[in-house]
């Protein structure tokens, strides 16, 4: 079986002192390709050198992330913009809404996920989502870009078949990781009415580590788990679900 994890911070520093281990059991437990979201400026070169380092394994998106829309928004968005004229990335992401700590930059987040939802139309590149507390305002933001043939994923999702339901009528995929595997989170009854071609895996690590490693730093390897829970919950076998959900990933990222 061969995985794709399409979403994962493992350039940070939680990842410093064993990164090698952590691409060795990846692979291992078959996960072949690895996709890095970007953060903000600050740590682009850690992120590029990562890719560098395993060029076969690890592919680099570049966007900024909405918990990073400060003052200086704008200089933040010319760098990507400036970037993504002078070399490949995958995706623009992550990018997106989030008013889950405080609405400070509001305004600033609403222009910024704008601005570079058009970037990916000019660059023909697909978009990587990160919302949280402003689902519906995330999603009333993509429709008119949707409709011009903007295409990409809703990284954790962890919302309402109801919500689900919008992403798939943009024909956007849902980014699904550790929390389907948390009791309380309301994942495996939306997921039995998501077909599996709406979906690809996910780690976020170092986050949102899968049951039974709750508590420790996520990677990669653990891919595994989420498909497993993926299959018992729609009742197909871990094979489909690594067979559908890589065809998926490859398709939405061009690789």
């Amino acid at each position: 079986m061969i995985f794709i994890d399409s979403h994962t911070h493992i350039y940070l520093e939680d990842f410093a002192l064993d990164i090698d281990t952590v691409i060795d059991r990846a692979d291992k437990e078959g996960i072949k390709k690895i996709f890095l979201p970007a953060i903000d400026s600050v740590h682009h070169q850690e992120m590029f050198l990562l890719e560098q380092k395993f060029p076969e394994t690890c592919f680099c998106m570049m966007g900024l992330h909405p918990c990073s829309v400060k003052e200086n928004y704008q200089e933040e968005i010319d760098i990507v913009k400036q970037l993504l004229s002078t070399r490949k990335f995958y995706a623009v992401g992550e990018i997106g809404l989030d008013f889950y700590w405080d609405k400070t930059f509001a305004t600033q987040q609403y222009d910024a996920f704008e601005q570079q939802m058009q970037l990916a139309l000019d660059f023909n590149l697909t978009i990587n989502i990160h919302t949280r507390n402003a689902t519906q305002e995330t999603i009333n933001l993509v429709k008119p870009f949707s409709k011009k043939g903007l295409r990409g994923t809703f990284h954790c999702f962890g919302g309402t078949i109801e919500t689900a339901k919008q992403i798939m009528d943009m024909n956007f995929l849902m980014g699904i990781g550790g929390v389907v595997t948390y009791k309380k989170s309301g994942l495996d009854e939306t997921l039995k009415d998501v077909p599996l071609e709406y979906i690809v895996l996910e780690t976020d690590a170092p986050y949102l580590t899968p049951v039974p490693y709750r508590g420790k730093r996520n990677e990669p390897s653990y891919i595994k788990i989420i498909a497993q829970r993926i299959a018992e919950i729609k009742n197909v076998s871990i094979e489909d679900v690594a067979r559908i959900t890589t065809l998926n990933a490859e398709k939405i990222f061009g690789c």
